[in-house]
């Protein structure tokens, strides 16, 4: 599939198109909308869209690339980097989610339509997009592991992300204060858990492979403390 040609070239119009889009979704659903509608709406032909977006899904993609911007301006800001890794990871994963927080339903249709059983290659599509998400998440939260504490911490980060993201669709508490209880309690539990995974794997913090030596006198450490 070819991606859309979003907001590089003309950006004015591309997300005029997008807010076109989510605004027809909040009167009815996203099932509903067409691209016609859009057209229609905002005075243009198809074939004006075409150029922008090539289907309907590049629109979904669109509206979480605006979101995965907002969370780079957010981890652009002054202090930012002086926030422990829990609160850089907290503040980005939040970031991402606020900003489609006004169109919260709508949303949550998107990702229901990338994932109905007829749409397998949005499903693939759905796939690449969590793990491009998930990636921009570590490089905004100044991640700098490696090796098997790299994967661990992908694979943690995206189960994390994903937990949240399902947790937060259906949060309608003030400021959406549940979500970000549920997502400190997460980022708690996974540090406990990486405490263990030094020892374990043999992988340092910065990611070098510890010796078999070092391994075992740092277990033997542990066992004595």
């Amino acid at each position: 599939m070819t991606h859309a040609n979003t907001s590089q070239s003309h950006p004015a119009i591309a997300d005029k198109i997008l807010d076109s889009a989510v605004k027809l979704a909040e009167s009815s659903s996203w099932e509903s909308v067409r691209l016609q509608h859009i057209a229609q709406d905002l005075g243009i032909t198809l074939d004006e869209i075409q150029q922008y977006y090539r289907q309907k899904d590049d629109l979904v993609e669109a509206w979480y690339d605006r979101a995965d911007r907002a969370m780079l301006i957010s981890a652009a800001k002054p202090g930012y980097r002086a926030l422990t890794p829990h609160d850089r990871l907290h503040q980005s994963i939040m970031a991402w989610l606020d900003a489609m927080a006004e169109h919260r339903r709508v949303s949550r249709e998107m990702l229901y339509y990338k994932l109905e059983p007829g749409h397998i290659h949005l499903q693939a599509l759905g796939v690449m997009r969590i793990s491009r998400t998930v990636q921009w998440i570590l490089e905004s939260a100044y991640s700098e592991t490696k090796n098997l504490q790299r994967i661990f911490e992908e694979i943690t980060v995206t189960g994390i992300y994903l937990a949240t993201f399902s947790h937060w669709m259906f949060d309608h508490s003030v400021n959406t204060q549940e979500t970000r209880k549920f997502l400190h309690g997460l980022l708690y539990r996974a540090e406990c858990v990486s405490q263990w995974i030094q020892p374990v794997t043999g992988v340092n913090r910065n990611g070098s492979s510890a010796s078999p030596q070092a391994t075992k006198a740092h277990g033997g450490e542990n066992m004595r403390g």
